[in-house]
């Protein structure tokens, strides 16, 4: 959990950016209390790329309560583990003073708190000389990663503040911004970014491989035009994406989210670490263990590999949704069975005869056997123990987090195209059917919306809240109708923390 206050904080950016110290331990401090860095000397151009690096640090940092949040309502995806109010949360009954709310919102705020600064220093870089271009372009990435948080943080609570420089003490003063707007804000700020930023598929970057592009930027406005219903924006972004003919789908969906996906030709946003291909020492990982096997009943393939919390599973609905379809390659890629699982598959007449590779035993020989937490678990957020660096043994050590990839980008388009919008680039038809074959899917003919939005399902379950955004956008809000669940008007967003109401008044008039 980052450390913010709004009353204490002075973030500006510190004289240990400019120092080579890990991102593990600049990302863990405390934002408060840091010593100015009134120091700095800005005629060392060659230090402004630091800023950069920081900023990246930042992005790849987030906490583990932020993607469950951002996740946990659709009917993909289930809480399990010991936090009561998140399984609350996936019914829709909210608690505001629930901690991972105020967590999730902190987070994402102390990114952009922090991202204004480092914009705010790369100005004073150029101001004493450095390189126009440079600091035109670290900028426009930087703006990336702010639209892609106040992305995230308008899908939650609907209308948000967008913060515009360093100093919180500014959020006292500002207005709530309307969810459309906000989303016309994100759009607009991609477009001022497109012309700064490397113009190559992120793989292919020289400087910071795996980093953002304009296409990261086409990305992220075609989402933001997605939830404001502009169907022709989306289509027009994600158009310009498909044409450029620098992305194309990774054929092995299984290997897509491990090892061998890493900055994969499919990856469009990527969040990335490594332990720098060592048995020992520094290690920048995510924390995967939020997603693994409890010990009981967990054996890896790799003697002593651990397992984790077991705080996430697919539901039994996704389960059977991609049985009747016959989609193997997904379901396989997607859910890690346990004996239990199965069983509860099979206790449904119309599953008793479960084809034989639906088993709890991975391809690559990790068995997942029964705990109390979970009948299932995401095999998105798993690693094979097989593909761990030798002498490590932390779940899912050294794997990326894809944030975005083309799938949806041509899914997206296919949305868009269905809704009204129009393109000379790709037929709904194409593009909906570019992800079936990959699936190993027969093609579809006419798509229409149901089809889309059944084949986003099936292809990005676990992955970002898509199925939830999709249907409350789309008014499909029965289908979140399930296991005792029942969404009602008024559900779609969170109330703001508590803990952020009693500090910022904006907050506490608006939840009235």
């Amino acid at each position: 959990m980052k450390i913010f206050q709004y009353k204490s904080i002075k973030l500006v950016m510190v004289l240990s950016l400019m120092t080579t110290i890990s991102c593990s331990e600049y990302l863990d401090a405390p934002l408060e209390d840091q010593i100015l860095a009134q120091e700095t000397d800005y005629s060392q151009s060659q230090n402004m790329v630091l800023l950069l690096n920081g900023a990246y640090a930042e992005l790849y940092g987030f906490q583990w309560e932020t993607f469950p949040l951002i996740s946990v309502r659709g009917d993909d995806a289930n809480p399990a583990g010991d936090q009561e109010p998140l399984f609350k949360t996936d019914t829709y009954d909210y608690d505001r003073s629930f901690w991972i709310y105020n967590s999730t919102w902190l987070n994402m705020y102390s990114d952009i708190i922090y991202w204004n600064g480092a914009i705010e220093e790369i100005q004073k870089y150029q101001e004493a000389g450095a390189s126009a271009a440079n600091a035109s372009q670290y900028i426009a990435e930087i703006n990336v990663m702010k639209g892609y948080n106040l992305l995230q943080l308008a899908r939650l609570w609907n209308n948000i503040l967008i913060p515009e420089g360093s100093d919180p003490n500014a959020l006292y003063e500002a207005e709530l911004t309307p969810f459309n707007e906000v989303m016309q804000y994100i759009s607009d700020q991609m477009d001022q970014a497109m012309p700064n930023l490397p113009n190559v598929h992120p793989n292919q970057r020289s400087d910071i491989r795996g980093g953002i592009t304009r296409y990261t930027a086409l990305a992220v406005k075609a989402l933001a035009n997605l939830e404001m219903e502009n169907y022709q924006g989306a289509a027009d972004a994600t158009g310009e994406i498909i044409s450029s003919g620098e992305f194309m789908l990774e054929t092995d969906y299984y290997q897509l989210f491990k090892i061998p996906g890493k900055l994969n030709n499919e990856n469009i946003l990527e969040f990335q670490y490594s332990d720098y291909g060592a048995e020992s020492g520094t290690s920048d990982r995510f924390p995967w263990q939020v997603y693994g096997p409890q010990a009981v009943g967990w054996q890896p393939a790799v003697p002593g590999s651990s397992g984790g919390w077991g705080f996430w599973e697919p539901t039994e609905k996704y389960v059977k949704f991609m049985l009747d379809r016959n989609d193997r390659k997904r379901l396989t890629t997607t859910v890690l069975f346990t004996p239990d699982g199965i069983s509860d598959i099979e206790s449904d007449p119309n599953y008793a005869n479960l084809p034989n590779w639906v088993t709890n035993t991975t391809p690559d020989g990790d068995t997942f056997g029964n705990a109390p937490r979970y009948r299932f678990l995401s095999g998105k957020h798993y690693l094979p123990t097989t593909q761990l660096t030798p002498g490590r043994f932390n779940y899912g050590e050294n794997k990326n987090m894809i944030a975005i990839r083309y799938a949806e980008i041509l899914l997206v388009h296919a949305e868009a195209l269905v809704s009204g919008a129009t393109s000379s680039v790709m037929s709904a038809d194409e593009a909906v059917n570019t992800v079936r074959s990959r699936a190993n899917l027969g093609m579809l003919s006419g798509v229409t919306l149901d089809n889309v939005l059944d084949e986003k399902f099936a292809e990005f379950s676990m992955e970002w809240g898509v199925r939830f955004f999709d249907l409350v956008r789309h008014g499909r809000t029965s289908e979140l109708n399930y296991g005792g669940r029942t969404y009602q008007e008024g559900d779609r967003y969170l109330p703001y923390p508590l803990d952020q109401q009693d500090i910022l008044p904006q907050l506490k008039e608006a939840a009235n």
